[in-house]
């Protein structure tokens, strides 16, 4: 049942990668873990209005290489530099080791699955209509240029609208073959906290099938910036 999976790591070797890319030993592989963890909740609490849909961790020695996905980079940046100076120096101080810091801004953020759900889950905070919001999202992801897709579902589960009785409803457009693992699916989940209960929105975005879509999702190359010990201006 493709819908009951998370559809990345579902696909995980097929046409997915893994987010925390390092080897361990026994001893250590566990401690290497929760620290993985503590980096990702610090930096999505940190940057919780950098729009950041995906944190990429990767290892060697005594180095930690965090790459950081952003619609926002001039938000995680700061002004000359100085907030992600402090990120680094906070990433230093957890972990004990010489960390480098990549930031990716080469993507739309209106097909990036993560950023779509907590866009609607904003939106529904802010009692924005769920349906309203919904299409809204849909529509901006199918009028991107840059980026075709072949389909796109979101999904809104809980007390919509403030009814007593929680219920699920979807808007989908085109086809999002959950149970193909040839399919190129992004997915995306956040929750709302709204006076109600929290409510839970879910999307998938389908970029087609095949090596030819396997890097859909992502504009020009070049849109980098990467921060290694010396203050960046993007």
């Amino acid at each position: 049942m493709g819908q009951k999976t998370n559809p990345i790591g579902f696909r995980l070797a097929v046409n997915k990668d893994w987010r925390s890319q390092w080897f361990a030993n026994k001893r250590d592989f566990p401690k290497l873990v929760a620290e993985d963890f503590a980096i990702r909740q610090y930096l999505k609490k940190k940057l919780e209005s950098a729009s950041v849909s995906r944190i990429l961790i990767e290892r060697a020695a005594n180095r930690c290489r965090v790459t950081i996905r952003t619609a926002r980079p001039g938000v995680v940046i700061g002004r000359k530099g100085a907030e992600i100076d402090r990120i680094k120096e906070d990433l230093a101080r957890m972990t004990g080791k010489e960390i480098y810091i990549h930031i990716d801004d080469n993507f739309k953020p209106e097909v990036e699955a993560q950023l779509i759900a907590e866009s609607v889950a904003l939106q529904l905070e802010r009692r924005v209509s769920f349906r309203r919001a919904m299409k809204k999202a849909i529509q901006a992801a199918r009028d991107c240029r840059d980026v075709k897709i072949e389909g796109i579902k979101i999904r809104c589960a809980g007390r919509l609208g403030g009814a007593e009785l929680a219920r699920v409803e979807h808007y989908h457009w085109g086809r999002v073959p959950l149970h193909t693992l040839r399919a190129n699916i992004d997915y995306g989940f956040a929750e709302a906290n709204t006076v109600y209960g929290r409510i839970g929105v879910k999307c998938w975005v389908c970029f087609g099938e095949g090596p030819a879509a396997a890097n859909r999702g992502r504009t020009v190359p070049g849109a980098t910036a990467s921060v290694n010990g010396t203050k960046t201006n993007a």
